[in-house]
């Protein structure tokens, strides 16, 4: 959450749209650190929203602004990255499964169209900024926490830390996610996306020998991202990641 005082961190992330060689596109914000240096590499962090942000305004994705804190005040400071955060298209999700299952999906042969343009958009980033290739990190909410595990098994190894907020994964996969370390977040009394899919992924995890931690909030709803992104030592442990 933004601290009292401090200015909006929303205000400095830069609207772009991504446009690929097929003509397809998608809308996008981008946070550059200030005075960063083209000789420096920086950590790049992929934000993904959550389905009530979905559409074209370049605007919506951000409404849930808490993941900024990463970007801002003391974090800012400490470690100044990158932070992208494209939007989905309405009608579309960042990984097509049903979120109010109680049991585990299994990941779809291709990405959806949202994911393969964010991937895509990743690419472009990293021809055009200094970005770390060891420090890529991936988080969303909701949709954007099963979109955040989707991007991991998508391209395996590529993140080095993924934080998925009230999110699911396909369990039958969770030796796939060797090499990126994992603080999952779901709030105890989620109505929307049962508490049990984050539950049991972070138990995998742990079977299969990843680094993972998992935080649940008694009595805490859906909105677990409230939380999550101002948990204490959170960009500490984030930044700390390294491939």
């Amino acid at each position: 959450m933004v601290r009292a005082g401090e200015p909006d961190p929303r205000k400095r992330l830069e609207k772009r749209v991504f446009h690929n060689a097929q003509r397809e596109s998608i809308p996008y914000r981008l946070f550059v650190p200030k005075g960063y240096e083209a000789a420096k590499r920086y950590p790049l962090i992929l934000f993904l929203h959550g389905a009530g942000e979905r559409g074209a305004d370049n605007e919506a994705q951000l409404v849930h602004a808490q993941v900024l804190c990463l970007v801002s005040g003391e974090a800012a400071a400490k470690h100044p990255c990158f932070l992208v955060a494209p939007q989905c298209p309405d009608k579309v999700k960042w990984v097509e499964v049903a979120w109010d299952s109680k049991k585990p999906h299994h990941t779809p042969a291709q990405p959806s169209v949202a994911m393969r343009l964010t991937l895509e958009l990743l690419d472009a980033l990293e021809k055009e900024f200094p970005i770390d290739p060891a420090r890529r990190y991936v988080t969303g909410l909701s949709m954007g926490g099963f979109g955040t595990l989707d991007a991991c098994l998508r391209r395996p190894g590529y993140f080095a830390a993924a934080i998925p907020v009230c999110g699911g994964a396909d369990d039958s996969r969770s030796k796939d996610f060797a090499g990126t370390s994992f603080w999952i977040f779901h709030g105890g009394s989620d109505g929307v996306v049962p508490t049990g899919r984050s539950r049991s992924i972070y138990h995998l995890l742990k079977a299969a020998g990843a680094e993972a931690k998992y935080t649940e909030y008694p009595g805490v709803g859906h909105n677990a991202w409230s939380k999550a992104y101002n948990e204490p030592g959170l960009a500490k442990w984030l930044f700390a990641q390294h491939r």
